[in-house]
């Protein structure tokens, strides 16, 4: 009889969870995903980037995306109204309205075929993928409440199931429990992260006019006056569009408002948009997320790692939550199946995944920093022939390649000129939410 219940114990039933039960699994590795939730759920965090496309085509889940209809994501737009300080002037070319169009077309992406990723509502997709990893031999417990893990010679992952105390005894623990960080919290990796301090608070939204014309279908960033603050805007089906407000969370504080009352009062600064979001009917309560932006010190360790949001969770301006979570899986599923094989589970072992998911971590934050720390320089670089299509590959998500994407240098160089110049013509938008946009942090 087997010492372990599964070789590979997986804390988390979202997309990183379920990426790496499907990979591990289709690589005959046995399995468990424990998820303390009952699926479906809702949660925030509706639209891909097409590096997702990859991922799905290996576990054979495209066609189950195909199936469920879930809105077709071309590109994305950025805007500002013209009625917008800082942005209603013309500079160095930009149209007054700075807005920015970009199809994922434009560019040929190394094993993506389609040219086209997804919107999704989360509570739907979340339990599609489970059942997938199941279907491909993952096992999978919902409703169960991991409550800590034993790392050493004999891993156990212990839990809560119903009035019971249990445990499962692994020989190797994965963590995608996603911002509940169950390792980095118990191992006290978490470290809050000290640029980035945001707040956000969405809904839904039946019958808004998202527009005409083959943008219509885009997700949209909307620029506020607000200093670094956003709103986005995500069709999910039927007529239903997402919509979010981000911002620093001093704002929120600071106002004193309650969160319905700061969302309308950051939309009706930009009257084109709010004149279209009171025609419309909310169908959903309003939320928050805060304090959402942290790193984990260590990834890896002997017989763990950590995956998804579980490991680093970034502002999500470019929608990389999910993409980030399911290519952890796929390259941490690499280094876990041959560590098995070999029977080495020594943080060593996992060193491929490590330097990899820093390196597009790293790229992602980077990307981040710069556009808040100076946005319009975004919309400069993706209107840009030269830059387009060097832009759109980070928008793509393919981050995990090149250690400086020449283009980044460019972005960082320009934002240190900016920075120096006070009479630069953009040296009065700099964002504050960065002092240093250059930091090492991953």
């Amino acid at each position: 009889m087997s010492d372990y219940d599964f070789d590979v114990g997986i804390i988390g039933g979202g997309p990183a969870g379920a990426a790496m039960g499907a990979y591990l699994a289709k690589a005959g590795v046995s399995c468990c995903i424990l998820e303390r939730e009952l699926f479906p759920r809702e949660h925030v965090g509706e639209s891909l980037v097409p590096s997702s496309t990859r991922i799905f085509k290996d576990l054979d889940f495209l066609p189950e995306m195909e199936a469920h209809r879930f809105p077709r994501k071309y590109g994305a737009t950025w805007t500002s109204s013209p009625a917008v300080r800082p942005y209603a002037m013309n500079w160095d070319g930009l149209d007054p309205d700075c807005r920015a169009d970009i199809r994922f077309d434009e560019r040929e992406q190394p094993g993506v075929e389609q040219n086209y990723t997804y919107h999704v509502d989360r509570g739907e997709f979340d339990l599609a993928f489970l059942q997938h990893a199941n279907k491909l031999g993952a096992e999978v417990y919902e409703g169960v409440d991991v409550t800590g893990v034993v790392l050493g010679d004999a891993p156990e992952i212990r839990y809560r199931f119903g009035r019971g105390e249990r445990s499962a005894r692994v020989r190797m623990i994965v963590d995608a429990s996603g911002r509940r960080t169950v390792l980095g919290s118990q191992l006290k990796l978490k470290v809050k992260d000290p640029l980035f301090d945001q707040y956000a608070v969405h809904t839904w939204f039946e019958g808004f006019d998202r527009g005409d014309g083959p943008a219509a279908e885009n997700i949209h960033i909307h620029f506020l006056p607000l200093v670094n603050s956003w709103v986005w805007q995500i069709p999910i089906r039927d007529g239903v569009t997402s919509v979010g407000v981000v911002t620093q969370r001093k704002n929120f504080l600071g106002s004193k408002e309650s969160r319905e009352a700061f969302f309308w009062s950051c939309v009706r600064s930009r009257e084109d948009l709010a004149a279209r979001l009171e025609r419309a009917r909310q169908v959903r309560p309003f939320k928050e997320e805060a304090d959402y932006s942290y790193a984990i010190t260590e990834f890896t360790g002997d017989g763990f790692m950590m995956i998804g949001d579980a490991a680093r969770f970034v502002d999500p301006i470019f929608s990389t939550g999910v993409s980030i979570a399911l290519n952890s899986a796929r390259f941490a599923s690499r280094d876990v199946a041959a560590a098995l094989e070999q029977g080495d589970l020594s943080k060593a072992s996992f060193g491929t995944y490590d330097r990899t998911m820093r390196l597009g971590i790293k790229n992602w934050y980077d990307f981040i920093s710069v556009y808040y720390r100076l946005n319009v320089l975004f919309t400069h670089f993706v209107q840009n022939p030269k830059y387009r299509l060097d832009v759109l590959k980070l928008l793509q998500g393919d981050v995990y390649d090149v250690a400086q994407p020449p283009v980044l240098d460019l972005m960082r160089a320009k934002v240190r000129e900016v920075e120096q110049t006070p009479g630069h013509m953009w040296h009065r938008v700099l964002g504050d939410l960065t002092a240093n946009a250059f930091t090492d942090a991953v």
